[in-house]
């Protein structure tokens, strides 16, 4: 895509509707900085991962867009921008000098002929030194009556914490309880991600509950409830997909 479709897209489709920068930061809760960047294609100047994507889905619900669509066109905006990146990074890494590898291959044989005169003398002392062991050991052996061996009991294992990440795409009254216990009950401002840990389970209720991406132990969760409306959820163990092999992920 080149540069600019993304952001005069979305700058046309606004004032297509007649919608200001002004009226679309009150109703979205998006700050008039992170629109000016989207509408400029201003990447440095914006949020990445869930934070970006989550502002373009609500302004494009706010505009009535198609969602996913607008998602696509910001999605390969990002993606041109972060390949312009790597290839310039790329262009900048200087070639190693032509004396480099000569210094390397004699480094590689002064090593492999001190590992070999290393290896002879060191196989040479342990040779030795396990057949004074084995001698000690047999006559130990013969002096006193064999002891049995107590058997070890493998140590029982433990479910993991519980971690979860909280990600806020719009400002929101955010309430979590952790085993019971009161973490958070307040208004987080969006573009924010918070953490916490639990050993049981966790209770999360929203404002609203498209403004609030939950991830349990780096596990995307579903959403708390209806777009728009407030919801709660509960998580733990239970709510973790099964890994490879029957073990949850952590």
């Amino acid at each position: 895509m080149a540069k600019g479709n993304f952001g005069e897209r979305l700058k046309r489709e606004r004032e297509m509707r007649e919608v200001s920068l002004e009226e679309l930061t009150k109703s979205t809760r998006i700050s008039d900085r992170f629109l000016r960047a989207l509408e400029n294609e201003d990447w440095d100047k914006l949020p990445g991962g869930v934070f970006g994507r989550g502002f373009v889905r609500t302004i494009a619900r706010y505009l009535g867009l198609d969602e996913e669509s607008l998602l696509g066109e910001y999605d390969l905006a990002r993606a041109d921008k972060s390949q312009a990146e790597l290839v310039k990074t790329e262009e900048r890494i200087p070639s190693a000098p032509k004396w480099v590898p000569a210094v390397a291959v004699g480094a590689i044989l002064l090593l492999a002929a001190g590992l070999f005169y290393g290896g002879r003398y060191g196989w040479r002392r342990y040779t030795a030194y396990r057949a004074a062991k084995q001698s000690t050991a047999s006559a130990m052996a013969s002096q006193s009556p064999s002891q049995p061996t107590p058997s070890s009991t493998p140590a029982a294992s433990a479910d993991p914490l519980l971690d979860l990440s909280v990600s806020t795409s719009a400002v929101t009254r955010v309430r979590i309880l952790a085993d019971d216990k009161l973490l958070l009950d307040a208004e987080v401002p969006a573009g924010e991600t918070r953490h916490f840990s639990a050993a049981q389970q966790f209770e999360v209720t929203a404002g609203d509950s498209s403004a609030v991406l939950l991830e349990l132990n780096g596990q995307a969760m579903p959403p708390l409830g209806a777009p728009g409306s407030s919801g709660t959820i509960v998580l733990s163990q239970k709510d973790l997909r099964p890994a490879s092999g029957g073990t949850t992920q952590p």
